[in-house]
């Protein structure tokens, strides 16, 4: 017997032709940690509230500048000061009532990320910054859960799929991080590479298409051309061959 209100049959219904409704269910059951609620978690969050997934934590330790209207579609003018956590929060109550939203205005440390995401299913990285990520991907690897990495700059943008026993990691691909800087960006490329890292991680819930393991997509903007490369685990990387 379904579990999905008649309410919630009606708001899913065109996915439901997509994909059934049990991998609706399985959507429904999801619970989806990430950090950033920024250009990329911005319209990251919003589709997977609207996708009806169960359950999003977010953390984000900011509070909404001006500078930030471009791109980060879930922050106004209203908003400006307030912590992003918490705008991101009202709005996504909004956008989608029936979706459970847990948000934390606190940087993720390696002292409380396992209290922020105790029991979540996947991790989705909505971060500009690679100490961060390189955080979540150990965190990943030691839970096994999935990582869904996506990072832009100026017109650019990568996207990849981690898991744990199947593909390398994140730090196989960067051995350091590159230096913190203030980068380039048009609001249009983080809502594009946003959109997708969010369908990687709704074929992954559903159990649908294929995913993005061990292939690197790299977008253009400049020539509008999309390419992937292969990547292979390091052998020496200190955290899946640990």
């Amino acid at each position: 017997m379904s579990t999905l209100t008649e309410q919630e049959k009606q708001r899913y219904d065109r996915q439901i032709l997509l994909w059934g409704i049990e991998a609706q269910e399985k959507l429904k059951k999801a619970k989806i940690g990430i950090i950033g609620t920024g250009g990329l978690g911005s319209p990251i969050l919003t589709y997977l509230a609207v996708a009806g997934v169960g359950k999003i934590i977010a953390a984000d330790k900011d509070r909404v500048e001006l500078s930030n209207l471009n791109r980060q579609i879930l922050h106004w003018n209203k908003d400006v000061g307030k912590e992003k956590a918490v705008s991101a929060e009202e709005k996504l109550k909004q956008i989608n009532p029936e979706v459970e939203i847990i948000s934390y205005a606190t940087e993720v440390t390696e002292q409380n990320i396992e209290q922020i995401f105790p029991e979540v299913d996947v991790l989705v990285d909505g971060l500009d910054n690679y100490p961060s990520r390189f955080l979540m991907n150990e965190y990943a690897w030691k839970k096994g859960l999935p990582f869904f990495h996506g990072a832009i700059w100026g017109l650019e943008g990568r996207v990849t799929t981690f898991i744990p026993g199947k593909t390398s990691c994140l730090r196989c691909l960067y051995s350091e991080a590159p230096p913190k800087a203030v980068f380039p960006v048009a609001g249009v490329t983080p809502g594009l590479i946003a959109m997708l890292q969010t369908t990687e991680v709704l074929k992954y819930l559903t159990g649908s298409g294929e995913l993005l393991l061990d292939q690197l997509l790299i977008y253009d903007g400049e020539l509008m051309e999309f390419r992937k490369i292969k990547l292979t685990k390091n052998p020496d990387c200190p955290v899946c061959n640990r």
